[in-house]
């Protein structure tokens, strides 16, 4: 058990906490992602929405489609640009931190690759967990 976890943005104008271990944690290859991270993945954590609470600060969202063709609500800091979680209306009781901005992230332990189908040429896929190409169901 590794909550209450917290994190925040690289300057430290935004802060958070979770008081729920992680649902799932996941490598995402879509290009979304990479955009997002300006590498070739972003590694993220699902966590209960009613778990997740901002502790500091006021972060600047901005919404996308995601391959479902639903909203995904993307929140970072507009001080320092760190992207920190979203809110997928795909999975709308949870909140989807991305692992980098956790203060302590060696616990974590992604469990699946997802979007492997979008992991740019030069990238590398973890081994030794599960590969979807796409968003895995159920």
């Amino acid at each position: 058990m590794n909550a209450p976890f917290t994190g925040g943005c690289r300057c430290g104008a935004i802060r958070y906490e979770c008081s729920a271990d992680p649902v799932r944690t996941v490598h995402c290859f879509c290009t979304d992602c990479q955009k997002l991270t300006g590498t070739q993945m972003s590694t993220n954590l699902l966590v209960p929405k009613a778990a997740f609470r901002i502790t500091q600060g006021k972060p600047t969202a901005y919404d996308v489609k995601g391959d479902s063709g639903k909203t995904v609500r993307r929140y970072f800091c507009a001080t320092c640009g760190s992207p920190l979680w979203g809110e997928p209306d795909v999975l709308a009781e949870m909140t989807v931190i991305k692992a980098g901005s956790l203060d302590d992230s060696s616990w974590v332990e992604p469990q699946a690759s997802m979007f492997v189908d979008s992991a740019p040429g030069w990238g590398v896929v973890p081994g030794g967990i599960p590969r979807f190409g796409r968003m895995p169901t159920g």
